[in-house]
């Protein structure tokens, strides 16, 4: 809170202008009526783990007065007991509302003759701990505010925390507080991180689990630093009850979905939900992108006199089962264009919440799919909007018409679970099990072009292209489901070339809970570094990428080429190739053949495999250019066969047979003709995860180009 209602926003999306210097200078928003000054930052470091106190695994539920009174006469021991009833008289409590908190101007401007904070007898004439008992006893918790400075932020100037951290929470633990919101004014200019973690280490010492609830507005970017510090804390300026100041706020806020999880939240204020200054629909969007975002939800409405939209609004079980899912998530933008904007958010369940949120201010079709969100693999899903609670059987596509300032909401949940993957995998074929990215989302089989999906370019690194591949930029965070049947990861990192140079960062890569391996710092002028990780039992993969240490300006980071081998390769014993199952098959005409030559067109219309008078029951038939992919698993010792060029092409054609283990080749014909007759193969295909069958054109065009891999026995 900023008494000026102003404070310091973090203003995440003016992008653009890091292109011009990664030191952003501010500019100004209009919000609330007022000017803004916007003191831009960057994320510049990776998540640290939550605080361990126990509390706030979910988002913080409850109700603040600030919105609602302000320091005026109205903010007194009654309003509160009000609030404390009305949640449970209104379902509030059983909606999985919980706090029931002050602000600002509960004590009186001077601290008693021992240094003590002293209610202010009037407001409270039976003090503080007689009100927290009165909460308790309807089975709710309490919640005081203070802040990290000589004084709070109103012009009254009531006595702040700094310097008196210890006797401040003995104090709030011995009348039975829950919550303390912490505020920034008049701080002296000491260290935030200083000040803020001498109150949370005060708090811990009182023996009392009290949540934590850090307010300094975003300005030290608290999201690099607060996440074993306090449960939540405050990214933005202070909210206004408008349209403008709530969806800045929004905007703002989106940015920084990696650094969200159990138990360590963002927080982009209060709600005004109720409080008249804007529409209900309007209303059901800040209701809708606080529960995407795993927002604390602070109701700052007076509830006497609120109507009942307010309470369905406010109530919606299915939307605060969003905000309260306890993957602890939050939602990320998956698509912004021209104020149409899709944000996914991982569930527990394996399900995604999909806003699709409509800016403007005229009604608009938004669509997006469940590739696109993340959850893309079943057959079909249901998809439950969460407002009008009607639901629906989709393939792939979420789509609705949505009013100006509106925003339709879905749980999006796969018929079948999404299974883990099986064979040799690019893992940008994957779907995302959840994903978290410092810039836009992040990018399959090209670059992170930091605003929509699909606005990237090719993966390259230092000069070298790749084709399939995951972009990204710092700080990132992706993880995929094995199922435990994964043995291994192999994929190419470094900064893309689109950075021309620049930027920095860190690939990580987990298995479960567990660092893996991890690229040392990489810059944009440092080769693409290869890593080669055992998966073996993982349940889940994770891809993280953190900032080198310079800020997260031009650090497009790329997984290039980034493939893992999942499931076992075939049974123990001797194999006729031909029987088995390949993973993808090429063929310069017509089919790949089973047990018969290639006879250019339909499946089926080859003839005995025959080279130069020999006959094989059992092969495969081909024409250049071919390729056949087998995944071995790594089970498989060797190949044997023989191979020439097929006997109906009429002493016509020339080819090369290659056999490849996993990236080398590892056997080579030469060149062969129809006069060549048969020749032997025999391939080392120990730990091979792959192999691949390739026949290439001799160097005078692919006609009649036959080619037989004859006899081939595959030995595992």
């Amino acid at each position: 809170m900023s008494r000026s209602r102003g404070g310091t926003l973090q203003s995440l999306r003016a992008k653009l202008s890091r292109r011009v210097s990664a030191a952003l200078t501010s500019l100004t928003l209009l919000a609330g009526g007022g000017a803004l000054a916007v003191g831009t930052q960057l994320a510049t470091a990776p998540p640290a783990s939550a605080l361990d106190n126990g509390i706030n695994l979910t988002p913080q539920m409850g109700f603040n007065n600030w919105n609602t009174t302000w320091c005026g006469s109205q903010f007194n021991e009654d309003l509160v007991k009000g609030m404390a009833d009305l949640f449970v008289s209104k379902g509030l409590k059983a909606a999985g509302y919980q706090y029931v908190n002050l602000d600002d101007c509960w004590a009186l401007p001077s601290r008693d003759l021992s240094g003590n904070l002293v209610p202010d007898p009037v407001r409270f004439p039976h003090g503080i701990k007689a009100l927290a008992d009165y909460v308790h006893a309807k089975g709710l918790k309490f919640g005081l505010y203070s802040s990290a400075g000589t004084h709070t932020c109103d012009v009254q100037g009531f006595p702040g925390g700094l310097g008196h951290e210890q006797q401040d929470a003995n104090l709030w633990a011995s009348w039975g507080v829950d919550y303390l919101k912490y505020d920034n004014c008049n701080n002296m200019g000491v260290d935030a991180q200083t000040r803020y973690k001498t109150m949370g280490d005060a708090l811990k010492k009182t023996g009392r689990p009290i949540l934590y609830s850090i307010c300094d507005w975003g300005s030290s970017g608290p999201w690099n630093w607060a996440q074993p510090v306090g449960n939540s804390w405050r990214t933005t300026g202070d909210i206004s009850d408008n349209w403008q100041s709530m969806i800045s706020i929004a905007h703002a806020n989106q940015g920084l979905s990696a650094y969200a999880k159990a138990g360590a939240f963002n927080d982009p204020d209060m709600l005004e939900v109720g409080n008249g200054g804007m529409t209900g629909t309007e209303y059901r969007t800040h209701f809708s992108l606080w529960a995407e975002m795993a927002a604390p939800l602070l109701i700052g409405a007076d509830l006497r006199t609120a109507q009942q939209e307010t309470f369905d609004i406010l109530t919606n079980a299915d939307v605060i089962a969003i905000d309260q899912d306890p993957l602890g998530k939050q939602g990320s933008v998956v698509s912004s264009d021209n104020g149409l904007v899709v944000m996914s958010k991982p569930l527990a369940d394996g399900s995604r919440a999909v806003t699709l949120t409509n800016e403007g201010s005229y009604d608009a079709t938004i669509t997006t799919t469940v590739q696109a969100v993340g959850i893309a693999g079943a057959p079909s899903y249901t998809v439950k909007d969460l407002w009008s609670k009607k639901t629906t059987t989709s393939t792939g596509a979420i789509s609705a018409t949505v009013p100006g300032h509106g925003t339709a909401m879905f749980r999006v949940t796969p018929s079948t679970p999404v299974p883990p993957p099986t064979g040799m995998s690019h893992l940008s074929d994957l779907p995302f099990l959840a994903q978290t990215n410092g810039w836009g989302p992040a990018e399959r089989d090209h670059s992170n072009g930091d605003w929509a999906a699909g606005d990237g370019r090719t993966l390259a690194i230092r000069g070298t292209a790749y084709a399939k591949g995951i972009g990204a930029n710092a700080p990132s965070d992706i993880s995929f489901n094995l199922g435990g049947t994964c043995k291994n990861l192999v994929t190419s990192v470094g900064i893309d070339d689109e950075t021309s140079g620049n930027g920095s960062a860190v690939f990580q890569v987990f298995k479960d809970g567990t660092l893996a391996a991890d690229s040392g710092r990489l810059t944009g002028r440092d080769p693409a570094k290869k890593l080669t990780v055992d998966l073996t039992g993982a349940a889940v993969l994770r891809l993280v990428v953190t900032d080198g240490g310079d800020g997260t300006s031009w650090d497009h980071a790329d997984w290039a080429g980034a493939r893992i081998a999942c499931g076992n390769g075939p049974a123990a014993g001797a194999h006729q190739l031909s029987d088995l199952t390949w993973t993808s098959a090429s063929n310069g005409w017509g089919q790949v053949e089973k047990d018969m030559s290639n006879g250019d067109n339909q499946s089926g219309d080859g003839r005995t495999i025959t080279i130069n008078g020999a006959t094989y029951a059992k092969g495969l038939g081909t024409n250049a250019f071919s390729e056949i992919v087998y995944y071995l698993g790594g089970a498989c010792s060797s190949l044997t066969t023989d191979v020439g060029v097929d006997a109906e092409a009429m002493g016509r054609g020339t080819v090369a047979f290659q056999i490849w283990k996993d990236g080398t080749k590892v056997a080579d014909s030469g060149v062969l003709n129809a006069a060549a007759g048969v020749k032997h193969l025999t391939a080392d295909l120990t730990g091979a995860d792959e192999l691949h069958l390739v026949v290439t054109d001799g160097g005078d065009g692919n006609n009649s180009d036959h080619a037989d891999w004859a006899g081939p026995v595959l030995t595992c």
